[in-house]
């Protein structure tokens, strides 16, 4: 029987050691569509296991980085626990000027420092605590999701199959997306993006009487889709557009770009019903508009499967004098809609504790990645 008081201890103990690991993954710059430094991020985590001699298993991929699951105690007969994260980020290269991770008292700046490569390294910091105090009664699994941030596109989802599959049976699932203040996160909005591709005629503007613009047509389309602006429901934002040529001349083209938000499944159906509606409604005789969904993300639904690892998780935490959890609805989305549409037991955002994240001031305080780690550990031992 572990001393949870020692297995804390020496959490603390090698807090110190991990905020400079956290330092080093961070400095290896990873978005999503830059395989080989997503890889590269992958790796350095996959040595820091295999020094544990955890077993690796990879899943290749050949336009995102490969899916990673490092699995402590494998031949241990109990239900596994998985903790995971993503390895790529939405910071471009290049972003963050050097130093590329920066200190400024309990605060570490940096690409990914807290979405979500903060979560990855309490995970490891947790795992790797269990393992000097000698815990060997159940697998625990270490998911490094690789394209995230892009809803899966670029692995066309099968990433997200394989995250599900090394899921399988567990007894819990901790998505370590960044937390906030005491909160889980049960309930996230799906996401659905769509460019609407308009055609018009082009004209002369002497003579724009006798042309069909399309970036007209697009604002009567765009000022229609921004009516929907519903916290709890479905919302829209029209974040991207580009059109015509020159200002003397009748654009004959005209694109912009969709994000639409959708709390369950019956809401995701609607958005499909909004989004085609409007793109065959020609508000300016003569357009055409076609219509292409670029990215998908199921919304995350409160179960009663998730409400009772909660539940169960807030008991462990009170044996261990760990802060109690309540629950947070978010209207980002997360990996942690697919295991929980799976039936895989789930808590989401019970990473470290950021602000400004996806901005050049992304931030962790570094004292939450102790605390992460001490009640990721907790679970993985209590559950």
């Amino acid at each position: 029987m572990i001393n949870c008081e020692k297995l804390f201890e020496r959490i603390d103990d090698m807090e110190q050691e991990y905020v400079k690991i956290l330092e080093e993954f961070c400095l290896l710059e990873s978005p999503t569509d830059y395989k080989e430094g997503v890889d590269a991020a992958s790796d350095y985590i996959i040595k820091k296991a295999e020094a544990f001699g955890w077993k690796i298993e990879r899943q290749k991929q050949e336009v995102a980085g490969d899916c990673i699951c490092i699995t402590m105690n494998p031949d241990a007969t109990e239900a596994p626990v998985c903790l995971s994260g993503h390895v790529d980020t939405v910071h471009p290269v290049g972003l963050f000027k050097e130093p590329v991770v920066k200190y400024d008292g309990d605060k570490m700046y940096g690409p990914g420092v807290a979405d979500c490569k903060g979560g990855i390294v309490a995970s490891l910091l947790a795992m790797a605590a269990l393992s000097k105090e000698n815990f060997i009664a159940r697998p625990i699994k270490l998911i490094l999701q690789a394209d995230e941030e892009t809803s899966s596109i670029e692995s066309n989802h099968t990433t997200v199959d394989y995250m599900c599959e090394c899921g399988r049976g567990a007894a819990a699932f901790l998505n370590c997306e960044p937390s906030l203040a005491g909160t889980v996160v049960l309930k996230r909005k799906g996401i659905i993006r769509y460019t609407f591709n308009i055609t018009g005629r082009a004209e002369h503007a002497s003579a724009c009487y006798n042309g069909v613009s399309a970036i007209a047509e697009a604002a009567h389309k765009i000022l229609e889709l921004e009516k929907y602006k519903d916290m709890k429901g479905i919302t829209a934002n029209c974040g991207k557009i580009s059109g015509g040529t020159k200002t003397n001349t009748v654009p004959a083209e005209c694109t912009f770009g969709v994000d639409f938000r959708f709390s369950n499944s019956e809401e995701r159906k609607m958005v499909e019903n909004i989004a085609k509606k409007v793109a065959e409604t020609s508000y300016i005789e003569g357009t055409t508009c076609e219509l292409v969904m670029e990215s998908f993300r199921e919304a995350m639904e409160l179960t009663d499967a998730n409400l009772k690892l909660l539940e169960a998780a807030n008991k462990i935490f009170e044996k261990t004098n760990l802060p109690a959890l309540s629950v947070r609805e978010s209207g980002g989305g997360s990996d942690a809609s697919y295991t929980t549409m799976c039936g895989i037991p789930t808590l989401d955002s019970v990473g470290v504790a950021s602000k400004n994240i996806h901005s050049k001031d992304e931030y962790t305080l570094i004292s939450s990645l102790t605390e992460s780690a001490k009640a990721l550990a907790a679970i993985c031992y209590y559950i």
